[in-house]
């Protein structure tokens, strides 16, 4: 596989080898292709801002980001971002990673679907953030060199992104609709299913065990 694609070098390393194996084992082509543009849309938009992540766990953090959408995941009913975070976390720990390097990545994990919060903290949160905002919506392409986004799409395709990524999130949150409260998942949900209604926030505090 490519080392280098848009002048940004994936890093080699015995963690990142495996991760990538294990996380082409265990997502779709899709998932796959759009985690490996996550790092390095997320590296370009770090270095056009100054900002310096650590190469290895920004990667780590790109790759996971998506796996808690698997379904199922783990025997916790919990938003996709933190199964995912949890997943990675282990992996970091399993992989002789200190505490402070995998609460970073679970931290970018966790955090990723999350507006503007991300961009305000580490350099691997928010370049994890910035490389999702784009490949998913397309934040900040404008902004980057066409001949780059061109390279990147070559070696990592799009394919019919818009269409199989939403049908991904709706396949790995239809069984547990709870779990969108409050977040832009249950956007997803609202659009695909039609008996799926969201809870606002209104009617939890309205509905709380509170008297009036």
């Amino acid at each position: 596989m490519t080392d280098t694609v848009a002048g940004i070098e994936f890093p080699v390393t015995a963690a990142t080898d495996e991760a990538t194996r294990r996380v082409r084992e265990m997502v779709s082509p899709l998932l796959f292709h759009h985690s490996r543009r996550v790092f390095l849309f997320g590296s370009l938009h770090a270095r056009a801002l100054g900002l310096q992540p650590d190469p290895e766990l920004l990667y780590l953090a790109a790759m996971f980001h998506d796996t808690g959408l698997l379904t199922p995941f783990s025997d916790a009913v919990q938003r996709f971002e933190l199964d995912g975070a949890d997943h990675a976390r282990k992996f970091l720990l399993d992989h002789g990673f200190s505490d402070g390097a995998a609460d970073v990545v679970w931290q970018a994990v966790a955090l990723h679907t999350t507006p503007g919060i991300p961009g305000r903290m580490g350099p691997e949160i928010a370049a994890t953030n910035f490389g999702v905002l784009t490949d998913a919506i397309g934040w900040g392409l404008d902004e980057l060199d066409a001949d780059q986004v061109k390279e990147i799409t070559a070696v990592h395709p799009l394919g019919d992104f818009k269409r199989e990524f939403l049908q991904e999130f709706v396949d790995g949150l239809k069984n547990r609709p709870e779990t969108t409260y409050g977040t832009v998942n249950s956007d997803v949900l609202e659009h695909f299913i039609p008996d799926f209604r969201r809870t606002s926030m209104v009617e939890r505090v309205t509905g709380s065990a509170w008297p009036q």
